[in-house]
């Protein structure tokens, strides 16, 4: 019988289609698995944003993954409630995207909007020189999670996670 344990090692292994160098588990979309008395699997998945183009993928790779090592049905169920958070990446994945090139989530300030959104309240280091010597450029990257950023100390653009 398959554990909930194995099913969250299998889905370390599931990376993210737009940040493939953490894994869907490490971006903490995955909320929940649970292992049913049929050995099929209910994985909960919180998107990062509404509409966020990659979750189809993420369900059909997480789904592959675990029938691959022989789970016979698997469910995928989004949960909205409560919404993701960029406080849900761990600190050792936070490192990775920065070895990657895409600075971590930065400093937030609570918003008072009616739909609040945390937003970087100082610059960002640069994740190639680590100069805090950088200024936004566009609140929108190459996805909606991420912001271009430009740094004036090595003149490197690069992408941050945006912090929500």
């Amino acid at each position: 019988m398959v554990t909930r344990e194995q099913v969250f090692a299998w889905l370390e292994e599931v990376m993210d289609p737009e940040v493939p160098v953490l894994s869907v588990v490490e971006l903490g979309v995955v909320r929940d698995a649970e292992v049913r008395d049929d050995g099929s699997v209910l994985v909960s998945l919180t998107p990062t944003y509404s509409g966020c183009p990659a979750m189809k993928v993420m369900e059909d790779a997480i789904r592959d993954a675990l029938v691959a090592r022989g789970v016979p049905r698997v469910e995928v169920r989004f949960v909205y409630a409560p919404a993701w958070t960029t406080d849900w990446i761990p600190e050792s994945a936070k490192a990775k995207l920065e070895a990657y090139g895409i600075a971590p989530p930065g400093a937030r300030a609570e918003s008072e909007e009616l739909v609040p959104l945390r937003r970087a309240t100082a610059t960002l280091r640069c994740p190639f020189c680590k100069s805090d010597r950088t200024t936004l450029r566009s609140e929108f990257g190459s996805t909606s999670c991420k912001s271009l950023w430009v740094c004036h100390a090595c003149t490197q653009p690069f992408e941050a996670f945006k912090a929500i």
